[in-house]
């Protein structure tokens, strides 16, 4: 579905955003991206919709270069970007000149889609606050029905239930044949929703791995205090929060939250850890 292979990218060649950054995405998958603010994410993406060229190295999405953004390719991709556009007309007039781009749009799913956002499917869309636009645009962007997905920090302007709508919608329009990547630096909103986890940080992507694996691999816990079992420590009101090798071979919850904090600040134990188990999804540590 995408496949990069060794990208260098900067907006400087003095300053590199990536370095031999290589990633494959398959159909059938949610992926997280994971990042810092600055890491690059929305360049990431950007690079792979053909809106951002690499400098070295491939990007091809759908078996094709993703900078040459080919009229079938982009039928069958859509790009929300963080920030949203909306024009001057009603919600119905935006569908009825759009829509005809995705020769797989679903109709009958965006109006599914809006009932549950509890979008007015006739509004004018500039008279909506900027979390119903958003919603709205999300809501087009599943109806596309396209095989590729691609969501730039989408909860961001969203309240509390919206983002749980958000995350239930999601996870029903998943296909065997789609491949859905949201990017996001606030790491509890796509817990239970993605099945794989992509980190990005120091110009690469430290970690790509299902969180099943990672989950038969890590336990994750809060206790008095760290001991030397654990691959990661931070301090927390309740104790500390650790994460430790899973000895039992019974899956628990991964907390990406904690996982984020000790890949981001390159935790030894942790990383090593990894390494030398690698997952059947490539993991770069």
């Amino acid at each position: 579905m995408v496949r990069i292979r060794n990208l260098h990218f900067g907006y400087s060649r003095k300053h590199p955003l990536f370095q031999n950054l290589s990633l494959t995405l398959e159909q059938g998958h949610i992926y997280g991206l994971l990042g810092k603010n600055g890491a690059g994410k929305s360049t990431l993406l950007k690079n792979m919709v053909g809106l951002a060229f690499p400098q070295a190295g491939t990007c091809e999405v759908l078996g094709q270069p993703a900078a040459k953004r080919l009229p079938a390719v982009l039928a069958d991709l859509f790009f929300l970007p963080e920030e949203v556009y909306v024009p001057g007309v009603t919600a119905a007039k935006f569908v009825a000149h759009t829509a005809g781009f995705y020769p797989a749009f679903d109709h009958e799913a965006l109006a599914r889609y809006l009932a549950e956002f509890e979008v007015p499917a006739q509004a004018v869309l500039p008279s909506l606050s900027f979390g119903q636009q958003k919603k709205f645009m999300i809501a087009f962007a599943l109806a596309a029905n396209t095989r590729l997905l691609v969501l730039d920090e989408p909860t961001n302007g969203l309240d509390i239930p919206s983002k749980a709508q958000f995350r239930k919608i999601v996870a029903s329009a998943l296909t065997e044949e789609r491949c859905l990547i949201i990017s996001t630096h606030q790491v509890r909103d796509l817990e239970s929703l993605i099945d794989t986890v992509l980190v990005l940080h120091g110009r690469r992507i430290v970690l790509n791995a299902d969180l099943g694996d990672l989950a038969e691999r890590l336990t994750f816990a809060t206790v008095p205090e760290a001991d030397a079992t654990a691959l990661y420590a931070e301090e927390s009101v309740r104790g500390a929060q650790v994460i430790r090798p899973n000895r039992s071979g019974v899956p628990g919850r991964v907390d990406l939250e904690l996982l984020f904090n000790a890949l981001v600040s390159e935790a030894p134990a942790l990383t090593h850890h990894l390494s030398t188990q690698p997952s059947a999804h490539e993991p770069v540590l």
